[in-house]
């Protein structure tokens, strides 16, 4: 099976490479310089001084098409005066005109087709006159045509190469400009996924850390009172850490194409009361002027049709809220969840604390929330309560 170079190699035209240009632009100069010796031996010694000055200007054809044509058109107007013999050279004319229309300008191309009409006028009167004839429209006619056309032909070939190249060129140009979008998309993609999981590692790394750092606390206070409560909230710390650990390894996968297989699910709406039992729990093991989660909570249309992202989404916003309760709202607090599903998951989660008063440290909780909401066309309300506390409301679209 061919590689794909090589097959785009096959569906490009063949074209010469600069050495290849080169050698055929000399190998026209020396196919025509060949006769020169004829001319001697005719006796027509004019013509081995015209036959270089016509040919060897097509040397530079390609590179200064312009005075390439002025030296050949040139050499054939001393032909005027000084024979009316045609010479075989006459067919670098028409070459020049082609370098022109080719590797000059639109204007140099038309220049050249003016400049070649003309002279195929005066080198067909000066021919019949040449050979004795009568001059007349009968007899200019024919040779004016013949020769106009090889003229006109050379310009319209030059021309119709000019401006594939140029097509040819804009196409290229129109793919690089296409590979430089795409590569700055698959960096934009990959810096968009990098934040996403950064944000994915902050709210499972603050929230299983304040969890088991509470949880703890009220471990340490219940072991002293009553030991099976004790016992309860260390199990319970266990089980958060591995659950932390889990969501961790699961976003570390991602970065690795070879562990695509045995993931648990992303979190959603139905881990919701999972959540808020953790902390409820983590809570009531704690010391009565720790942060208290009222119960029960408001979940409504937690079974209906969402959209995992959205899920994901609201069940994050919901996390990080009550991370930074644990963190910022300070002692005996009360919290109050609300999530209703119906065309939008609308959450609400607000605390009677001091959170208002000792933002998140870093900013990066709510810059994460808003970032996650905004991504869904959502939005998000954070800030002081009129009777104290903190709060944060969030809309997502469905």
């Amino acid at each position: 099976m061919e590689s794909p170079d090589a097959l785009d190699r096959l569906r490009q035209p063949w074209r010469l490479t600069p050495r290849g240009e080169r050698r055929l632009d000399v190998g026209l100069v020396v196919l025509l310089l060949l006769p020169a010796p004829l001319y001697v031996a005719g006796g027509l010694l004019v013509g081995v001084v015209l036959v270089p000055l016509q040919a060897l200007p097509l040397l530079w054809r390609r590179t200064h098409p312009d005075r390439a044509f002025a030296g050949v058109a040139l050499a054939s107007a001393l032909q005027v005066p000084l024979t009316g013999t045609p010479l075989h050279t006459q067919v670098a004319f028409p070459v020049a005109v082609y370098s022109v229309a080719r590797f000059s300008s639109a204007l140099g191309g038309a220049v050249a087709l003016a400049v070649g009409v003309v002279a195929a006028a005066v080198a067909s009167f000066d021919w019949i006159r040449g050979f004795d004839g009568d001059v007349s429209l009968r007899t200019f006619l024919p040779y004016f045509l013949t020769v106009g056309a090889f003229v006109v032909t050379g310009w319209a070939l030059g021309t119709l190469g000019r401006t594939r190249r140029a097509y040819v060129d804009a196409l290229v140009e129109r793919g690089e400009r296409i590979r430089r979008d795409a590569e700055q998309q698959v960096a934009l993609a990959a810096s968009a996924e990098r934040a996403r999981i950064a944000r994915e590692m902050h709210d499972v790394v603050a929230h299983g850390l304040t969890v088991m750092v509470v949880q703890a606390d009220g471990a340490r206070y219940a072991a002293a009172q009553d030991p099976a409560v004790a016992t309860e909230t260390l199990a319970r710390i266990s089980a958060t850490g591995r659950e932390a650990l889990t969501d961790m390894r699961q976003l570390l996968g991602l970065l690795r194409a070879e562990e695509s297989s045995g993931r648990s699910p992303l979190p959603g709406l139905d881990d919701l009361p999972t959540l808020l039992d953790d902390a409820r729990a983590g809570a009531r093991a704690g010391a009565d002027e720790d942060v208290v989660l009222v119960d029960p909570v408001d979940l409504v249309g937690l079974d209906g049709p969402v959209p995992a992202a959205a899920g994901l989404t609201a069940y994050r916003v919901v996390q990080e809220a009550l991370t930074n309760v644990h963190k910022h709202a300070g002692p005996g607090v009360r919290v109050q969840v609300s999530v209703h599903v119906d065309d939008a998951i609308r959450i609400e989660v607000v605390d009677d604390g001091r959170g208002a008063a000792a933002p998140d440290g870093g900013g990066h909780g709510l810059l994460g929330m808003r970032e996650r909401v905004d991504v869904h066309g959502g939005s998000l309300e954070t800030g002081p309560r009129p009777g104290g506390g903190f709060g944060v409301r969030a809309t997502i679209p469905l």
